[in-house]
């Protein structure tokens, strides 16, 4: 077959902020969803009053449309306080209390007779705001659950639907087949190499599919996406449709034709289990030792690894000095390579006896971790085969 030449355009190398502030945004919101009940008043009337003293802010659109939701939801409460009270407020009941009677009017001359209408007029329109206001919350809440879960269960059907098009030969309609030659370097180009052929049909529907990630008798079995935006799969699927789940993806600033020292893949922890929320699991070591191996082939090429270490951090702010696991893609030195490995030893919540020597290749699997303001669970492997 002949060879045709493809000039290689890397990634643009895009800072990891913005998809750091989506992925903080996100985690506040799911804080605030854990901690409070919106279908609550006075829970909705406390986060109002966080987000507008500046007690929790949002840095990206996914928190401002949250922001929006509750601002709306509270507007109408507009009349929450009046006279000094506030209606959201429920009243203590007095232990034994007798039974109030029913007010009397005609016991009262005409004017208070229509102060007294007017006052149970304003109560019932508030009783009735509070009720409509709650209702709508409720139609909210359950229209948001409904939706998570046949976002879920049509994505997971997705998953396995795509997982049975490795090795087949149906190809898409919209992309022909294409020709790829053996690797080469030269001085301004690289020629890619051919996509292995269990992979085509996949690729065919999708040019940003860089590989697939699977862990033997976990949910773990995901196709890898990659572009040179990290935020986009973080609410993307590998159909290119919006999707609160996203997919799982590879840093855009790695590059698997050139090869990188270490490969990071990030994914969505979902309540639900998929994604990489399986990734938790190796918290413990009896976990870890039935399930040492992870597969992580690029489009290229078959690849194996073995968990190495299993550890919590976080994302630090730009300024901190500190080992950022998520900066680590090529040391520039054999030095900074093992400075990296000792600190994520140290990290480790137990010596797997796994060792890396400069030159390996190592694949870092990164999801959140809600134990603490903007963590992360992290799982780093090393390439045996």
């Amino acid at each position: 077959m002949p060879t045709k030449k493809y000039r290689y355009v890397p990634g643009k190398n895009h800072a990891a902020s913005e998809q750091e502030a989506y992925l903080r945004d996100e985690e506040k919101i799911h804080k605030i969803q854990a901690e409070y009940n919106l279908l609550e008043g006075a829970d909705l009337v406390s986060v109002y009053k966080k987000l507008q003293t500046g007690g929790v802010s949002f840095e990206t659109a996914l928190g401002q449309s949250f922001d929006d939701a509750v601002f709306d939801a509270y507007n109408a409460l507009s009349e929450e306080e009046k006279n000094g009270k506030t209606i959201l407020k429920e009243k203590k009941r007095k232990p034994h209390s007798a039974p109030k009677e029913r007010v009397d009017l005609r016991s009262y001359d005409e004017s208070m007779q229509k102060i007294i209408l007017q006052e149970m007029k304003k109560n019932e329109r508030k009783r009735k705001t509070i009720v409509l206001v709650c209702a709508l919350v409720g139609v909210l809440c359950v229209g948001y659950v409904f939706l998570d879960y046949y976002q879920g269960r049509r994505s997971e059907q997705r998953w396995e639907s795509l997982s049975g098009l490795i090795g087949s030969e149906q190809l898409s309609n919209d992309s022909p087949e294409q020709e790829y030659a053996s690797a080469t370097l030269t001085e301004d180009e690289l020629i890619v190499p051919e996509v292995l052929e269990k992979y085509k049909t996949l690729y065919n529907s999708n040019r940003n599919l860089i590989g697939w990630v699977k862990i033997d008798d976990t949910i773990i079995d995901y196709p890898v996406m990659q572009c040179d935006d990290n935020t986009y799969y973080l609410n993307h699927n590998f159909d290119q449709e919006e999707d609160s789940a996203g997919a799982i993806f590879l840093d855009c600033n790695c590059d698997v034709v050139r090869g990188n020292d270490n490969y990071i893949l990030y994914g969505h922890h979902l309540s639900s289990g998929r994604m990489f929320a399986a990734l938790e699991s190796y918290e413990s070591e009896s976990f870890f030792e039935s399930h040492r191996y992870i597969t992580f082939d690029t489009i290229y090429e078959e690849q194996l690894f073995e968990v190495m270490y299993v550890f919590r951090s976080r994302v630090y702010n730009e300024e901190d000095v500190v080992f950022k696991y998520y900066q680590f893609i090529d040391a520039n030195s054999e030095e900074e390579f093992y400075s990296y490995m000792n600190e994520m030893a140290e990290m480790s919540f137990y010596d797997t006896g796994v060792t890396a020597v400069y030159g390996d290749t190592l694949l870092t699997l990164s999801t959140c971790d809600y134990n603490e303001t903007n963590g992360r669970f992290v799982v780093v492997a090393r390439r045996i085969r």
